[in-house]
């Protein structure tokens, strides 16, 4: 008796991102944790470095590391409910293994004081600066935002 393997043949659809698609894929997966929740993102599309660095649109100002950033935006994003985002003309200039993005940014919620019940609107735009390096994967390696006085 022969036995014949039989390999079966399933056609994978496998996608495959250009680099620029990747990166505002990453930028928008940023921006989704203030709509989902989902914090656990914002640490894995950042570089966990100590050359990580990033300014905010809303305090505190100053310059801070990564363990810091994350910890901020965790806090500002689980603070802000019916969060939506909109990127505005981005640019995307790569340069071999790195990548500096710059857009706009308009974003708007309700920030709620849990202790108080009360809310504020939010209604804020800014510019905003990330620079990605590429290893294995785009990772951010700086964010900088700046409110935009209306």
């Amino acid at each position: 008796m022969v036995f014949q393997k039989l390999k079966r043949v399933v056609p994978q659809a496998r996608l495959i991102l250009s680099d620029r698609e990747e990166i505002l894929e990453i930028i928008k997966i940023f921006f989704d944790t203030g709509k989902t929740k989902n914090l656990a993102p914002l640490a894995a599309i950042q570089l966990d470095d100590t050359r990580f660095s990033s300014y905010s649109d809303i305090p505190p100002f100053d310059l801070k590391d990564y363990a810091t950033t994350v910890a901020l935006q965790e806090l500002r994003f689980v603070s802000i409910s019916d969060y939506e985002y909109k990127i505005i003309n981005p640019k995307i200039d790569l340069f071999e293994n790195s990548a500096v993005v710059t857009f706009q940014l308009k974003q708007t919620g309700m920030i709620v004081d849990n202790y108080s019940f009360r809310g504020q609107h939010l209604s804020m735009l800014s510019r905003a600066t990330f620079v990605m390096i590429k290893s294995t994967k785009w990772k951010i390696v700086h964010v900088h935002l700046s409110k935009i006085s209306e």
